[in-house]
């Protein structure tokens, strides 16, 4: 077991060990380290901890010290620094036209040294460019060719998956990634849909490859005979996530059939396999104790269209007892009925049926009301003559007046149709005017 503790650079997801000494260092806290790019501030993300010896590479290089605040006030000035550098590199490369692309730059702790990272699909010569750059920042630069996978872990982003890259948040080295593993998980091999930011394969492939290798050594291989239990069929598809597998069968009138079957019910005997599985389902469903722990479903639970069949749902307040209660099921009356002695009550009173009302506008209203104000009231309260059938009577039908209350009871438009022609309800011209009638 060796002490050490784990420490990050600039937000990386690579922890790297470090030897503490005899130093109290909790997790948090900043510290200052010797790396191969020179003299680093790093952050704390475990302290003092014991680990295998396997899992450290030796050796193990020391902290210098606990960062102050002396330190932290230098990180972000030089952190400053590199915004203004990495412009400036830029511009000469322009100036020299070299085939390259800038990714970063960054700034030791004490600023004695510049690091330039850049991309390019070829070797490309620097020297005049790292001479221009050491004569204007007066320190030592390092140009360093970095890969595209490199590359989208120090810039990071978000994935297809909608989360940070991988390799940016806690991969900690890059893992060969083959085409074999997208095809062994049944992946559409599109570039667009298996590729990362960098261009190259998802490193998530290779995440579960050996679950996907391990299922495939036990499920069938496609397109063997094998026995299921409906009979003997042709494995389709195999499904890794589902563990299933599907298998066309060939019934004897030579119909074809896929169905899917669990993989581990498949090979020799799966028909007795199948009958005991049933067999073991309805004696356990049988042993099962009837009653105990059993709560009746409750009304709540049931769905909304149910609760109202089985209970209808109170929409008016409970009466008071002793009230007068209206039967069940009878409409409520509108009206009081018309007493001995009462005024009959007007035509005009009575609302007229929108249905049969025809729609005016406010010149064809107020005519009709002016023609109706200026007619007899004996017209406007005479009777229809309802005829009596023959079978009853046995003579001609003789005109019989109608009660008062049918006649009370039809509409004004109804009674003005003296013919079956469908009225027009326009314009009307008045008579002795010598015009054509409405």
């Amino acid at each position: 077991m060796v002490k050490v503790i784990g420490v990050k650079f600039r937000n990386s997801g690579r922890v790297y060990y470090f030897d503490p000494g005899d130093l109290d260092i909790q997790a948090g806290q900043g510290v200052v380290v010797e790396t191969a790019r020179g003299v680093e501030y790093a952050d704390v993300t475990m302290g003092v901890t014991e680990v295998e010896d396997d899992k450290v590479v030796s050796p193990l290089k020391p902290v210098q010290r606990i960062a102050t605040d002396e330190d932290l006030r230098m990180r972000q000035y030089y952190w400053d620094k590199e915004k203004e550098a990495f412009l400036i590199c830029e511009q000469k490369i322009a100036e020299h036209g070299l085939d390259m692309k800038l990714v970063n730059v960054e700034y030791n702790l004490t600023g004695s040294k510049v690091v330039f990272y850049f991309t390019a699909d070829d070797r490309v010569d620097f020297r005049e460019l790292v001479k221009d750059l050491a004569y204007v920042f007066k320190t030592r630069i390092e140009l360093r060719q970095i890969g595209v996978r490199d590359e989208a872990k120090m810039l990071g982003g978000l994935g297809p998956c909608g989360r940070p890259v991988c390799c940016k948040q806690f991969l900690d080295d890059f893992r060969p990634v083959t085409i074999k593993m997208a095809k062994e998980q049944n992946l559409a091999l599109s570039p667009t849909k298996i590729s990362g930011l960098c261009g190259r394969l998802m490193c998530c492939l290779q995440y579960e490859e050996s679950c996907y290798e391990q299922m495939h050594k036990l499920m069938p291989r496609t397109g063997k005979e094998i026995e299921t239990p409906d009979g003997v069929g042709v494995v389709v598809e195999n499904n890794v996530i589902t563990e299933k597998t599907k298998v066309k069968l060939t019934a004897e009138d030579g119909t074809i059939d896929i169905r899917e079957y669990p993989y581990e019910d498949l090979g020799p005997g799966a028909k007795e396999r199948a009958l005991e599985r049933a067999a073991q389902a309805a004696a356990d469903a049988l042993n099962e104790p009837a009653g105990e722990g059993f709560t009746p479903l409750a009304q709540t639970s049931l769905p909304r269209q149910n609760r109202d069949r089985r209970q209808p749902r109170r929409t008016e307040p409970a009466q008071a007892k002793g009230s007068d209660k209206q039967p069940k099921g009878e409409p409520k009356a509108q009206n009081k009925p018309q007493q001995k002695g009462d005024k009959p009550q007007q035509k005009g009173d009575k609302p007229q049926p929108k249905a049969d009302k025809p729609q005016q506008n406010r010149g064809e209203r107020k005519e009709n009301q002016n023609r109706n104000a200026n007619k007899p009231k004996t017209d406007r309260q005479s009777k229809p003559d309802v005829p009596v059938p023959k079978a009853e009577t046995g003579e001609t039908s003789a005109p019989v007046a109608a009660p008062a209350s049918e006649a009370a009871a039809v509409p004004f438009s109804r009674k003005r149709r003296s013919n079956n022609r469908r009225r027009s309800f326009g314009p009307r011209t008045p008579r002795g005017s010598g015009g054509q009638k409405a």
